[in-house]
């Protein structure tokens, strides 16, 4: 899916842009290193998040599960600049439960594409909703834009927070406060 050779190509004609000799000694690799980076950081474009949460276990409890503080990384489509931040996840199982890794997998499945933060919030929530099938789900992202912090307005630690729920945590208020609660707040 991902092109590596127009990347070298487009990144050789943005050094060149900037002015820079892509022939000098610390550039001529730049545009490789660029294409394979990308590689990387896009890796979620070919990724389903199917594969992290087909694997199911039964589950016998009726109380919410939240993994929080799941670190992540993504790139904001408006300027290529990268967002971070950590995404606190909760559902309340149906009868069947996830491995704890595939909510942090899932959330990079995601991430490692250009993104919205507020889109990559919900993408993660409906993920959920579609494939474990819980009584509900919420999902809260924290998150500093660079395009916020180095560029513009240029104000660091400014945190966007989103949120998303569905199913039980959008009908019953008392979920929401227990999931606040559970979070320290």
């Amino acid at each position: 899916m991902i092109d590596k050779e127009k990347i070298e190509q487009a990144a050789a004609l943005l050094l060149e842009g900037l002015g820079e000799d892509i022939s000098r000694e610390g550039l001529k690799e730049t545009p490789r290193r660029i294409a394979r980076m990308y590689e990387e950081l896009f890796a979620g474009m070919s990724q389903s998040p199917r594969e992290h949460l087909e694997k199911t276990f039964s589950a016998f409890g009726n109380g919410m599960v939240l993994e929080k503080d799941i670190v992540f990384y993504s790139i904001c489509e408006h300027h290529m600049l990268p967002f971070y931040g950590k995404a606190h996840i909760a559902y309340l199982p149906d009868g069947k439960v996830v491995g704890l890794s595939k909510l942090a997998r899932t959330v990079e499945v995601y991430a490692r594409r250009l993104q919205i933060q507020e889109r990559l919030t919900a993408q993660v929530a409906d993920a959920l909703m579609e494939y474990l099938q819980p009584k509900g789900v919420m999902v809260m992202l924290e998150a500093e834009h660079m395009c916020m912090t180095m560029r513009g307005v240029k104000k660091p630690g400014t945190q966007t927070v989103t949120l998303e729920t569905r199913g039980a945590f959008t009908q019953e208020k008392g979920l929401q406060e227990e999931f606040w609660h559970m979070m320290g707040g």
